[in-house]
């Protein structure tokens, strides 16, 4: 049987004078070998992306982090340079798919970046330089050179009992994670509750509110021990196995008219 496929919005990046369509290699991976899902990598476009045509031909959504922000005018606040980098296109392509995912019931995993486009494309709001706010972590990217030492799991976050993210992680209480951030959400957006928070009380995982379907986001980086850390690839395997039971929902007979059509 064909692995499923899940579909993962590219972040727009330029090298040597030409732009690209990127995604980092951890999440595709973490994917493939944990999730044991195929991803497609969806161009990012500030307009002309047909998002139910995208999410009619795959059985999952992967938000990944990026080194961009959301733009603070999507959540009523007038940018600063303080605020960038921004990605419009990526705003443009990942909002609405996350909302249409959400609400066909499509399983969704948003990381970092992900989790706070999932605020954001719900009615929430974030908050910037948070490592400034009185009582807050420096809960950004330690300034090593090493990948691994820069992703390394440093710090506790507390999972809530009976949470989503409790049941698929198989724990709750403290749990050791590999959160880098320096944006994170500051009003939680009505369709999300929160299931995770550091100790200074920072939102790291949410879950949409009477989802259909595997809705979760969560502000550290589990793609990138997915296949060596247990949290990590728990997290992987519980949407790679939502991603499987949706794809069989579907079935030959459930696809798009188009396709149907053509197979016929």
């Amino acid at each position: 049987m064909p692995k499923p496929i899940v579909a993962l919005p590219a972040d727009i990046r330029e090298f040597e004078g030409t732009v690209w369509h990127a995604t980092p290699n951890q999440y595709v991976k973490a994917a493939l070998k944990v999730a044991d899902v195929m991803t497609f990598i969806i161009p990012a476009f500030e307009e002309g992306n047909d998002t139910d045509a995208i999410l009619d031909r795959v059985d999952g959504l992967l938000v990944s982090g990026s080194a961009t922000n959301v733009h603070p005018s999507l959540y009523g606040r007038e940018a600063t340079e303080a605020d960038g980098p921004f990605d419009i296109a990526r705003d443009s392509t990942s909002l609405p798919l996350i909302r249409h995912a959400i609400e066909r019931g499509i399983p969704m995993l948003a990381i970092c970046r992900g989790l706070q486009e999932l605020n954001v494309a719900l009615g929430g709001t974030l908050a910037s330089e948070i490592h400034d706010q009185p009582g807050m972590w420096d809960h950004r990217k330690p300034n090593v050179p090493e990948r691994d030492h820069m992703y390394a799991i440093r710090q506790p976050v507390f999972v809530r009992e009976g949470t989503c993210i409790a049941r698929h992680l198989g724990l709750s209480g403290e749990v050791q994670i590999n959160s880098l951030h320096r944006q994170a959400i500051a009003e939680t957006a009505p369709r999300l509750t929160v299931e995770a928070t550091a100790e200074d009380g920072t939102i790291e995982a949410v879950s949409v509110i009477d989802a259909k379907g595997f809705a979760v986001g969560v502000q550290w980086h589990p793609e990138y021990w997915a296949e060596t850390d247990a949290p990590s690839r728990a997290l992987f395997k519980a949407f790679g196995d939502a991603v499987r039971d949706y794809a069989a929902t579907r079935g030959a007979g459930t696809r798009p008219a188009q396709l149907a059509a053509a197979a016929g």
